[in-house]
């Protein structure tokens, strides 16, 4: 599925750092980086809740390092 997209996407680990308003949240990665990361639509469908402190998985595009989508909190 992901690969038929055409797009090179990476996923990575992060913990959340704050949570914004929209679903929105920062999340650190590679300890030093922060990203600006949305929930994916499972996840809101579901109405998994995150909270700051979880440890989330996330997936990136190479086309924009600083923003993510949200896929699994661990």
């Amino acid at each position: 599925m992901l690969e038929s997209s055409g797009k090179d996407i990476k996923r990575v680990d992060g913990k959340v750092e704050e949570a914004l308003p929209g679903a929105n949240f920062w999340v650190r990665i590679d300890g030093d980086k922060k990203v600006l990361a949305h929930l994916s639509g499972k996840m809101r469908l579901h109405r998994i809740r995150i909270l700051p402190g979880d440890r989330v998985t996330m997936e990136m595009t190479s086309y924009d390092d600083n923003r993510g989508r949200i896929t699994r909190r661990l």
